[in-house]
């Protein structure tokens, strides 16, 4: 092994990067079988092919440790917030496609090393679209999650200035950081970014940060980080930019079955009547996930404090009728 090699190794680890490790060890594997020493060369393909294989069913490999907590510093900290999620795909209830392909960007984005080999790149930019509260700030969480990465959730309130050009000059700040620190970035509400140009509000400065986003996502990905773009809106999103994503999921409200499902995971040990969820149905129809969770939450504290591990119908059906009430007054003002 060269200096070089031996230098990329230990900053690879060091940063948690197994992907890259295993990349170089599959370089060594090359160079061993070019001068002659099939056997050393074989045995760690093998050993690589094995630590992918337990990547590649949510195992840890050996001795591998999280990539240490990425903190925003100096012009970030104002941009950024970040966090290091435990969540998984598994602890969401979602729909089947939705599911299958934020699976396969995982494992894309897990044995990139692979990719690059013939090629190829992980998907690096996803539009998130659908209603309010149906799991598309999770996924990012979810993400982070599975591939052992800090999320990193950019602060849009925090990104637009009243200064000309100032808007633009903080989004090369938080591109500069993509460029430079692996991890999942967040940009929740947007359509605050990429709203369509020529629209009636259209002033010149909301053009300028258009082009900004759509300069940054021609430019190459060298951290191989994910950029997640969720919005409520997508009609007003802007084509060009629109074109740009790689992959776009569509999150929609729960069906009945997606929605018991999710109370009953919520609910856990606190059990309900099993012939009761027949009647709550009427109840759960039409909330998304995030109502059916704070709806969940509210029976289980009043057990927790009655010091009971059973969840009255009538007090779930109560908690769930609010949600209702609440989304109907909400619905009715944005009608106004």
């Amino acid at each position: 092994m060269s200096t070089k090699q031996l230098l990329a190794l230990l900053s690879s680890h060091v940063d948690g990067d197994d992907e890259q490790v295993l990349s170089i060890a599959l370089q060594v594997a090359a160079q061993e079988a070019r001068q002659g020493r099939t056997d050393e060369a074989e045995q760690l393909k093998r050993l690589v092919k094995k630590a992918r294989d337990q990547q590649r069913i949510g195992r840890p490999v050996s001795g591998q440790t999280p990539i240490p907590m990425a903190r925003p510093r100096g012009e970030l900290q104002g941009l950024v917030e970040s966090t290091y999620p435990k969540v998984t795909l598994a602890s969401m209830v979602l729909a089947d496609s939705a599911r299958a392909r934020l699976s396969r960007i995982v494992r894309q984005q897990q044995e990139r090393a692979a990719l690059r080999e013939h090629g190829q790149t992980p998907p690096a930019h996803i539009l998130l679209v659908g209603p309010p509260g149906t799991g598309k700030t999770m996924t990012a969480a979810a993400l982070a999650g599975e591939l052992r990465l800090p999320l990193f959730t950019v602060r849009l309130e925090s990104v637009f200035s009243r200064f000309l050009g100032e808007t633009a000059a903080k989004l090369r700040v938080l591109f500069d950081q993509v460029a430079q620190t692996r991890g999942v970035y967040l940009l929740d509400e947007f359509d605050a970014l990429g709203a369509r140009r020529g629209e009636p509000n259209d002033v010149g400065e909301i053009r300028r940060v258009l082009n900004s986003v759509l300069t940054f996502m021609e430019e190459p990905n060298a951290t191989d980080s994910l950029v997640l773009a969720a919005t409520n809106h997508v009609e007003i999103l802007d084509e060009a930019l629109a074109r740009r994503f790689e992959e776009v999921i569509e999150y929609g409200l729960p069906d009945p079955a997606a929605a018991k499902s999710l109370l009953e995971r919520r609910l856990g040990r606190y059990k309900l009547n099993a012939k009761s969820w027949s009647t709550l149905k009427p109840a759960y129809e039409g909330l998304s996930q995030a109502e059916l969770v704070r709806a969940a939450d509210a029976v289980i504290r009043d057990a927790i404090l009655e010091g009971t591990l059973t969840v009255e119908t009538a007090a779930l059906r109560s908690a769930l009728q609010d949600r209702q009430t609440l989304r109907g007054k909400f619905r009715r003002a944005s009608t106004s």
